[in-house]
Formats: structure tokens, C-alpha cells, sequence
């Protein structure tokens, strides 16, 4: 039974990484019902920033968490205002080809940057690698660090969504556009805005993963189909939902993973099944909300 329990404090870990990125594919989809398949790649980029100012630029870790967080916001304001802004109003099917094509380019630019070598990002400090024991279950330190943050970052944006009058307004451009515009918001610059908030909190889960996996222009791959099972699995259209489900895809691949013969290397496939089971059963999800349309 310990075992068992392990591996699910393990999991939580990891599904912290993969709730906080699913929470990004939320935003975008809330704001203009389309996935952002370019969205584990633009974590990458951000996750190679953070790397540059602690490593070349020497700069304190946390300072550096928080700045990469903030070039990431104003870096998916650009990206919206520049590529996406143009089909804004295209086809969801001409967006997604527009992310694919993103996809690429920001890979290629950080394979030109930096390079194809693995490189090694260095863990929060003060956090050290070493667990503690709690009733014969080792929990690591930076695996409470990984869990907090997704935590917190979910609680920071629901306050935002919920009592703030930019957050409202976004939510209200992402619910209701024309009603919005008539009322005077600036739905063109809150969909702007929602790609920035997705920019940034893909930008922490690329922090939190890169100490694990190591960091090269590919890691964000897989990561990002675990998102998207998170997110499908939750909810696409509900935060709080992508985040738990990115925590129970995260348990059930760390329970698979050790107690399935052979499974360790099929955990794509795993998250694959679970998309379309999802779909196929319940397509709003766990914690999403049925769409009735009258024909």
C-alpha cells in the first residue's frame, strides 16, 4: 500500500507541470474556442530564456522565474497582435493550422539558438533534493515546491478572474464579445491579454518540468499531450477542471507507468486513449458544461 501511495505523491508532482499547462490551453480556448498547439513550444522558448538569465546573465533565481514570467506575457501580447490578430475572426481549423506552423518556427529558433545539447536547468534554491518520511511515504521537497506553485497560481488567477474589473472584462469578451463591445470592451485587446496570461503560466510549467527532464527544444513535446489530455479530461473550457485533471493524468500515468508490465514506454499512448474515451463519453468533460443548441 505504501508503494501505491508513492507513486501517487509522485504524481501529483508531475501533474502539477501538466495542470499548469493544461490552465494555459484553457485560456486560449475561453478566449477564442481553438487550440493552441504551438503552446508547450512557446513554454520551451520561455524555459530557455529563464535558463540564459540564471546561467549567462547570473541573475537570482526567483528573480529570474519572475522576469521570464513577465518577457513571456508581453511575448504572447506580440504573438497575438502580430500572427494571431490577422485570422482572428478565420475559421477555428485556420488557427490551429496558424499554431502548427508556430509549432515549428519556435522550435527551429530555439534549436538555432541554443541548440540541440541537453542541458541542465538548475531546481528552485532552498529547496533541496533530498525528502522527507511521512508514515513510511518519501515525499520530496521539490515535489511540495511543484504542487504549491500549481496551486497557487490556480488560486491567483481565479482572484483575478473573479474580483478584478480587467479579469472581469476578460471574461466577459470571451463569454459574451458582442454584447461586450457594445458595452465598451475592448474584446480585440482581451483576447491580446489572454494569450499573454497563457504565455505566462506555460512559461511556469516549463520551469517547473525543466529541472526534471532536463531542458532541450523538444522536452515541452510530450508534456504538452498530457496538457491536453488534463485539459479534455477536465474540462477545455474550465480552469479549476484542467488543473484537476492534470493531477489525476498524472497519478493514473505514475500508477500505470510502475504497475503495468512494459507500460513505461506507452504513456503517449495512455494519454491518447484517454482523449478520446473523454470525448467519446462525456466531450465537456468532468467539470465542463453541456452546450444545448436548438436546430
Amino acid at each position: 500500500m505504501q508503494g501505491v501511495i508513492q507513486q501517487i505523491v509522485s504524481g501529483l508532482a508531475t501533474g502539477g507541470v501538466y495542470a499548469s499547462l493544461a490552465l494555459a490551453l484553457v485560456l486560449i480556448y475561453r478566449s477564442m474556442e481553438a487550440l493552441n498547439f504551438a503552446q508547450g513550444e512557446m513554454a520551451m522558448f520561455s524555459t530557455f530564456i529563464a535558463w540564459t538569465l540564471i546561467t549567462q546573465v547570473h541573475l537570482n533565481y526567483y528573480l529570474a522565474f519572475a522576469l521570464t514570467i513577465v518577457i513571456s506575457i508581453v511575448g504572447g501580447l506580440l504573438i497575438e497582435r502580430t500572427i494571431i490578430r490577422p485570422v482572428e475572426k478565420a475559421p477555428p481549423l485556420t488557427i490551429v493550422l496558424v499554431t502548427l506552423g508556430m509549432f515549428f518556427v519556435v522550435n527551429g529558433l530555439a534549436g538555432l539558438l541554443w541548440g540541440y545539447v541537453i542541458k541542465a536547468f538548475p531546481g528552485p534554491p532552498g529547496f533541496p533534493t533530498s525528502s522527507f518520511d511521512v508514515g513510511g511515504v518519501f515525499v520530496g521537497v521539490q515535489d511540495v515546491f511543484l504542487i504549491v506553485v500549481t496551486v497557487v497560481l490556480l488560486a491567483a488567477l481565479y482572484l483575478f478572474f473573479q474580483y478584478t474589473k480587467l479579469g472581469l472584462a476578460m471574461r466577459a469578451a470571451a463569454l459574451y464579445p458582442e454584447t461586450s463591445r457594445l458595452l465598451g470592451v475592448r474584446t480585440s485587446w482581451m483576447l491580446a491579454l489572454g494569450w499573454g496570461l497563457a504565455a505566462g503560466v506555460g512559461a511556469v510549467s516549463g520551469m517547473l518540468i525543466a529541472p526534471i527532464e532536463f531542458l532541450d527544444p523538444n522536452m515541452m513535446q510530450p508534456v504538452l499531450l498530457y496538457a491536453f489530455a488534463s485539459a479534455v479530461l477536465g474540462g477545455i473550457e474550465n480552469p479549476g477542471g484542467a488543473v484537476v485533471g492534470g493531477f489525476v493524468v498524472g497519478v493514473l500515468l505514475a500508477l500505470i507507468g510502475t504497475y503495468v508490465p512494459g507500460a513505461r514506454d506507452l504513456r503517449l499512448a495512455f494519454a491518447l486513449v484517454i482523449i478520446v474515451a473523454v470525448l467519446l463519453v462525456r466531450p465537456a468533460g468532468l467539470f465542463g458544461r453541456m452546450h444545448v443548441a436548438r436546430v
